[in-house]
């Protein structure tokens, strides 16, 4: 289950964030789809009634093979976008060049739609077209309303892994210790869901925190969608494993 591309865009930069704005983005991101996949894998499992060996292996191959494949694509996202922007960019500055008359045409419109006019709006469109970059940068924002990303594809393809893999661990927490040291825990998928639901709280609250909204509805709406997730899963592993014993 994948949702850090699918989230509605960021705006503004919330205070004290700074530069680390996008970085702290991909990461919540990323961590919401690690905790709440790998917590419908624990639960699907769970309801399966499978052994915490079983738990274990589906749970890592989980966690390393769906962060990898969310880096990933997080990766050609970013990449993609420079790439666009670099394209539209390049046919803007061959637009200048081949067609300067229309293309000042459509500076004088641009600002018109302004609401200047007169001795003004010319004089904007000679200080505009009179610089060859300022001509074409304006024209990749007012016009094909693209911005530059500064964003560094590789460094938000790795926030995105760890965030994955660190969040997504917590589920697994309980089984590792169960398994590792033998120590037989009693109840363990219920304390896998007491530490995951900690876990969905804390991302929710980082997620209000970059989306600047209310705190109470980042983790309600984190908790509610992980919650919902883990049901389901837990849901069809039980009902699976009665109808394929039967």
């Amino acid at each position: 289950m994948h949702t850090s591309h699918d989230e509605p865009q960021l705006h503004g930069t919330p205070t004290g964030l700074g530069r680390y704005q996008d970085y702290l983005a991909e990461f919540v991101y990323g961590g919401i789809d690690g905790s709440i996949t790998t917590f419908a894998v624990v639960a699907g499992s769970a309801g399966a009634g499978l052994d915490s060996s079983i738990i274990l292996i589906l749970g890592f191959a989980n966690l390393l093979a769906d962060g990898f494949s969310m880096s990933v694509g997080s990766y050609l996202s970013h990449q993609a976008e420079r790439d666009a922007y670099e394209k539209n960019r390049q046919i803007e500055y061959d637009e200048v060049d081949q067609l300067p008359e229309q293309e000042r045409d459509e500076i004088r419109e641009i600002y018109r739609g302004k609401g200047f006019e007169g001795e003004l709006l010319e004089k904007v469109v000679e200080v505009i077209t009179a610089d060859r970059d300022r001509w074409v940068n304006v024209m990749m924002k007012e016009e094909l309303e693209m911005i530059p990303s500064n964003k560094p594809a590789l460094g938000m393809a790795l926030a995105t892994f760890v965030a994955f893999v660190i969040v997504g661990f917590i589920p697994l927490l309980v089984y590792v210790l169960d398994y590792a040291f033998t120590i037989e825990i009693a109840r363990r998928f219920e304390i896998s869901s007491g530490l995951t639901l900690i876990a969905f709280a804390l991302i929710g609250f980082f997620k209000s925190r970059v989306n600047e909204k209310r705190a109470w509805r980042g983790v309600l709406e984190t908790v509610l969608l992980g919650v919902t997730a883990a049901v389901v899963a837990y849901a069809v592993g039980h009902l699976l494993e009665h109808w394929l014993a039967g």
